[in-house]
């Protein structure tokens, strides 16, 4: 007898890409500041740069990881609930063709492509997924 669980899904958001946007957009700000206001006299542009990127980096990777928390925790509230049923491994499972990921090789032998969408492209035919012949 399969067994019945409840699970919880959500989408959370991955933390890298904001803490790399943060720094990305702290550089920009510092590059922005640090060469449209004069240097001080005893110290280069670019040092001035130099230093703004660190502390403005540094802030722009807080505020993405700021962004990433907040957004997290939204996500939690748009929380689903499902049930999900163990299968055993001695029952068949019903078999799909496999995805590939090379749709130029598929177009290339005639057959036909889908670009992942849930409807058929152009090169499947009809709506209800029967092949067209052209001829």
């Amino acid at each position: 007898m399969p067994t019945q669980r409840q699970i919880s899904v959500r989408r959370a958001p991955k933390y890298v890409p904001f803490l790399v946007a943060g720094g990305i957009v702290g550089v920009v700000a510092a590059a922005f500041i640090s060469f449209t206001v004069p240097a001080p006299a005893d110290y280069t542009q670019e040092s001035v740069f130099g230093y703004f990127m660190v502390l403005f980096a540094a802030g722009g990777v807080l505020v993405g990881a700021i962004v990433a928390l907040v957004l997290d925790r939204l996500s939690v509230r748009r929380t689903e609930r499902a049930v999900v049923e163990e299968v055993d491994d001695d029952q068949p499972a019903a078999t799909a063709p496999a995805p590939t990921d090379d749709t130029t090789h598929a177009a290339a032998e005639g057959e036909p492509t889908h670009d992942g969408g849930d409807a058929p492209s152009s090169a499947d035919g009809n709506r209800d997924g029967t092949e067209r012949d052209g001829r």
